[in-house]
């Protein structure tokens, strides 16, 4: 009797156990992934219910411990890592960037205010300790200094001892992208000047600035040749005719230039075709031009339609298009980009053959078949390549979260730190979300992952759409790579728990498929064509015997909110009702947040166009409920967007329910501010949803 009730154990379909919001948002998130130059080691950082830290595992054992010890859901975040060139030690920036007014983000409302800085942590396990104020450090490659960006100068300090902050620049401009010369005498860098940008060198040996290869236009991304004797950097031609959020599909080509850091004096070396792949894409990378061996340089370009990686020769004559090796041809997209420490080939995750997923592949710099590293029904990214040819990596799958790894010599994964995972994680009462491929209202093919409550076959259900933000994102089919992501993966498992059929929509305009879905005809502030998706999705599941018709709801952030917004404005009829964070509600709000001279009455025939794609456009046949959220400290998106749609929607006699969070940015810094978002959300979905 015994073995029987076992065996019906055994088979007995498993009913997924009940659990919370803060449960499913428990995982830690890792990023910044970082492979020390030398020693075999890796950096990540680690944020634990908003408790952030830098995290380092070093062969050949990899035992992963912290390496800096703070506590506490404070609302600062960790980034920009930097290796000792000896692996001794990580520099690291502590602190969000400052806004238009120079402050600081304070989601923990301390009374004593928020700074930005520089901090440096022995590997040792001795105390970190604060350099100075600012952002983007760089150690030198022999270790004796870090130089950062402070109120947009050079500024640095020794790496060893209790030597003081030094500012080495007054210039005009921002720093940015800070690039080492091998041999730590000369710091590149690209100063942006709005309009336009240079590329500089500061000279520290000689305590020299120069702007090298000047020009009328974008120039950026500098990198040096493995010998120091070149600089190669990219331009893009400068234009004062283009607005975001519309789409672009062709430009005046972008250029790769090669520069003689002595003279200053540049030359092309190659130059994008005119029409499709003129527009330059970066890839995520250290840097978008890396050195391969026998002087040719890996970069980024959609020549075909998709973001490809090429690969030219330095000594090459420029001709449009021409002298340029495809490494990676196909119909997918090349996201993160990392080059081996002997620099022969270079690592890099894809879409390929699996296009709701990323893979890691490896292919040699001078060209050849690429190899696949990674398989299976996971998620892979963020490659680091380490001194001793080993490789670290980022993953997932549809339930377990992302979590730092090592790739072992027989191929196989091994998470680096296990005992990270919560105990309670409810990873086996999460569902697979399925790849579905629908119609828009206009017939565009649109992908999605659909995830089915685990009483899938108990009638009819409420259903929930979620739109991503950005607009250039990619949902996949499990935990995301970017954490705004992986929270809202997380809530939509959550709502699947609670008896939801949840959609989530890869909408035109987003990345993953292509150049000619990213630069969608007359989406956004153009002519909201995605609004064709939202009524898609919609129709898909009214048709579908497991969803009630009648109780369909949407939410989204950011981009995602702004379709929220628009769909319950244009089809409330369909939509029962709505959780709206932070999301675009006039265009012509949005735009001067990213280009600073715009002014719509200097641009009343794209102005009108802007204000008719936008929510606020519609406001008037908008019916159904909504819950409003946003920090008002928000960078993205101005806090006066939900203040303008709270006005209308109280003329309107729409109800509508609110959530602020003061001194919150966009990309919540606070876990408990996630938690309250998506406790808030779940109880407005609730009380409109479920009969």
């Amino acid at each position: 009797m015994k073995n029987f009730a076992a065996l019906l154990l055994l088979t007995a379909p498993l009913v997924a156990a009940p659990y919370s919001i803060e449960q499913v948002l428990s995982s830690p998130f890792p990023e910044d992934l970082v492979a020390s130059p030398h020693g075999d080691a890796v950096a990540w950082v680690l944020n634990a219910k908003g408790a952030r830290n830098v995290w380092v595992a070093r062969g050949p054992d990899f035992h992963a411990a912290p390496v800096t010890r703070f506590s506490g859901d404070d609302g600062q975040e960790i980034s920009e890592i930097s290796w000792a060139p000896d692996a001794s030690a990580v520099a690291f920036t502590r602190g969000g960037d400052p806004n238009s007014r120079s402050e600081i983000p304070n989601p923990a409302e301390s009374p004593a205010g928020a700074h930005q800085e520089i901090w440096l942590a022995p590997v040792s396990g001795d105390e970190a300790r604060k350099l100075g104020d600012g952002h983007m450090p760089a150690v030198s490659p022999d270790g004796s200094i870090v130089a950062w960006v402070y109120s947009g100068q050079l500024w640095s300090a020794p790496l060893h001892g209790e030597g003081k902050p030094a500012q080495l620049t007054h210039m005009r401009g921002f720093a940015d992208e800070l690039a080492w010369s091998p041999d730590g005498t000369r710091l590149a860098f690209t100063s942006r000047r709005g309009d336009h940008s240079f590329v500089g060198v500061y000279n520290a040996r000689e305590n020299s600035l120069r702007f090298v290869d000047a020009s009328v236009d974008q120039d950026q991304s500098p990198s040096w040749s493995p010998d120091g004797k070149q600089l190669a950097h990219i331009r893009v031609p400068a234009s004062k005719e283009e607005f975001p959020f519309g789409p672009v599909r062709t430009a005046d080509p972008w250029s790769i230039r090669m520069v003689d850091p002595a003279t200053g004096e540049g030359r092309e070396i190659w130059r994008a075709r005119p029409g499709m792949g003129s527009v330059f894409w970066p890839m995520i990378a250290e840097t978008q031009l890396l050195w391969g061996l026998d002087g040719r340089i890996v970069f980024p370009w959609e020549g075909d339609g998709w973001l490809h990686l090429y690969s030219i020769s330095t000594h090459s004559v420029s001709t449009p298009g021409g002298g340029a090796e495809s490494l990676t041809p196909g119909a997918f997209e090349i996201e993160h980009v990392a080059i081996a420490a002997d620099r022969r080939t270079v690592v890099y995750s894809s879409n390929q053959n699996d296009i709701d997923r990323r893979h890691l592949w490896r292919v040699p710099v001078a060209g050849g078949a690429p190899q696949r590293i990674t398989m299976g029904d996971g998620i892979e990214w963020a490659p680091a390549n380490l001194s001793s040819g080993r490789l670290a990596l980022l993953h997932s799958d549809a339930k377990m979260p992302a979590r730092a790894a090592i790739v072992e010599n027989d191929g196989r994964m091994r998470d680096l730190a296990p005992e990270t995972m919560p105990a309670d994680f409810p990873a086996n009462s999460l569902v697979e979300p399925q790849q579905v491929i629908l119609s828009a209202a206009d017939g565009l093919k649109i992908h999605g992952q659909l995830f089915l409550p685990p009483d899938d076959g108990a009638g009819r259900h409420p259903a929930v759409i979620f739109f991503h933000g950005g607009s250039r994102r990619q949902m996949l089919l499990g935990w995301h790579s970017m954490f705004y992501y992986h929270q809202a993966y997380g809530f939509n498992q959550y709502l699947a728990s609670r008896g939801y059929v949840v959609l989530s929509v890869n909408y035109r305009s987003g990345t993953g498929y292509g150049e000619q879905f990213r630069e969608a005809l007359n989406y956004g502030a153009t002519g909201a064509s995605e609004f064709n998706d939202v009524l898609g999705a919609g129709l898909y599941l009214r048709s579908r015997p497991d969803v009630d018709a009648a109780h369909i709801g949407l939410w989204g952030g950011s981009y995602g909110g702004y379709l929220t917004a628009l769909g319950l404005a244009r089809a409330s009829d369909l939509f029962a009702a709505g959780v709206d964070l932070h999301g675009v509600h006039d265009w012509n709000l949005e735009m001067p947040n990213w280009v600073a001279s715009y002014d719509a009455s200097k641009h009343p025939d794209y102005a009108r166009i802007a204000f008719e794609s936008s929510p606020m456009a519609s406001v008037s046949t908008w019916k159904s409920p909504v819950l409003l959220i946003q920090g008002d400290d928000d960078r993205n998106v101005p806090f006066s967007e939900s203040v303008q749609m709270a006005e209308a929607l109280r003329k309107q006699g729409v109800h509508f329910e609110q959530l602020i969070f003061p001194d919150e940015v966009h990309d919540f810094l606070m876990y408990q501010h996630w938690l309250a978002a998506y406790q808030a959300a779940d109880k407005f979905l609730g009380k409109y949803l479920k009969k």
